[in-house]
């Protein structure tokens, strides 16, 4: 059987001859609720996404997975000293429970720090009462996104991004299970291990943690 490679105009081959396909974005669905009347909190992180040290600037947020009709939730939080995935859970309902047990996840990955400004949107679960006690409870402190600004927040969408473009959007899950190993895989196996970041100097989250990093920089 011969193979023929489709030419351009520009005498490249084209982008089916050389095995190439575009990621398309999804359908958009909301995540934030901001209409509430819930108290907030000032915005302590006002887009300083650096951090010199572990523990001491966290932000959150929630992402969505569609699953043939279905919608999974994915909460998660991020250390912005190495832009490592430090809590993160699924749900099937997007509330207050789902993001308390993100950030439970990370306090006890990370040893239960204090003082640790932790920043998220202003999203109805993040200014929920559960959510709060939970932030006062351990002695964090609770830094919000200001009212219709995207870009506060900049730092855990540009993860989100990367989990779509990367991974999910390459596969049609078949079920919530399946959608919910693939993510697993993603976070634990290859993101926080293995994926290189240039903010790191060209280093996983893990790597850029380690004693050996700190010595070679």
């Amino acid at each position: 059987m011969q193979h023929y490679s489709i030419i351009t105009r520009t005498g490249t081959p084209s982008h089916e001859a050389l095995g190439l396909q575009g990621i398309q974005k999804r359908k958009f669905k909301h995540t934030t609720d901001s209409k509430h009347n819930l108290p907030t909190a000032p915005n302590l992180l006002n887009q300083c996404f650096e951090a010199d040290a572990q523990n001491t600037k966290w932000v959150a947020d929630i992402t969505y997975i569609r699953v043939k009709q279905q919608w999974l939730y994915l909460a998660v939080v991020v250390d912005l000293y190495s832009r490592k995935v430090i809590g993160w859970t699924f749900g099937e309902r997007i509330n207050a429970r789902l993001v308390c047990d993100a950030l439970k996840a990370a306090l006890f990955k990370r040893g239960y720090p204090s003082g640790v400004i932790v920043h998220t949107d202003r999203g109805s679960q993040y200014c929920s009462h559960a959510y709060q006690r939970l932030i006062k409870a351990y002695g964090l402190k609770c830094s919000i996104s200001g009212k219709g600004n995207c870009y506060d927040n900049a730092a855990c969408e540009s993860f989100f991004h990367t989990l779509k473009v990367e991974h999910v959007y390459r596969i049609a899950f078949e079920s919530m299970e399946h959608a919910r190993r693939e993510i697993f895989w993603f976070i634990e196996a290859y993101y926080n291990l293995k994926r290189k970041h240039s903010k790191l100097g060209y280093h996983s989250p893990v790597k850029f943690e380690s004693p050996a990093a700190k010595i070679a920089a």
